[in-house]
């Protein structure tokens, strides 16, 4: 009978060893986290704007003091960065249709209408380079009001409109001078690696990460 209680307390406290572990797990995979920390490995330090399609992995981060930009699909299991006088635009895309957009040399349009009702909501950036020249970021899809903390169109919307505003910001500024061919054509730097970081994957181009 003297064996019960010790056996009780094994229990309980394998059991509160699974818990601990189970919650340190899905925080660590949480796929906000997962974005943000590979992000911060590419860009240099941390996003300091960052939009997330939610539910499925893509990402677009801008880090305004290294000057680069970086889109992520996969929760950031692969990456391309960018600098940002690559940004060459910005689209909010309805079903379709071009609600707004920001391109570099043109006056913004605006967003003047909302829906209460889409079957699909996606942001589109637009950049300067052959290989890769453009990311979109799907913020709605038809389906998405039967998940947890599921958020409208509507309100996808106007998170697209917010980083329109910061893509027209960036687009302002004055392009960077390109570097001469030969210091264009050596492959970029990455950031060092931490040790408990996943892999990069390179891909056909250096800029792919």
């Amino acid at each position: 009978m003297n064996e019960w209680p010790r056996l009780l307390l094994m229990l309980a406290l394998a059991g509160l060893a699974v818990t601990l572990l189970g919650s340190l797990a899905a925080w660590l995979l949480n796929e906000e986290r997962r974005v943000r920390r590979n992000l911060k490995r590419v860009l240099r330090g941390p996003p300091e704007a960052m939009i997330l399609a939610r539910g499925r992995g893509r990402a677009a981060g801008f880090n305004f003091s290294t000057g680069l930009a970086a889109v992520a699909w996969d929760a950031g299991g692969w990456m391309l960065v960018y600098r940002l006088d690559e940004l060459m635009g910005a689209e909010l895309i309805v079903d379709g249709q071009v609600l707004a957009r920001a391109y570099r040399g043109e006056p913004r349009r605006a967003l003047d209408q909302t829906v209460e009702h889409a079957a699909r909501v996606t942001l589109r950036l637009i950049f300067d380079d052959p290989h890769y020249p453009d990311f979109d970021l799907d913020l709605w899809l038809a389906g998405d009001e039967t998940r947890r903390n599921a958020s409208s169109p509507t309100e996808a919307m106007q998170e697209a409109n917010r980083w329109l505003a910061r893509a027209e910001v960036v687009l302002r500024r004055p392009q960077a001078p390109r570097a001469p061919a030969d210091a264009a054509s050596s492959p970029p730097q990455q950031p060092d690696e931490d040790e408990d970081a996943p892999p990069f994957h390179l891909g056909d181009d250096e800029r792919l990460i």
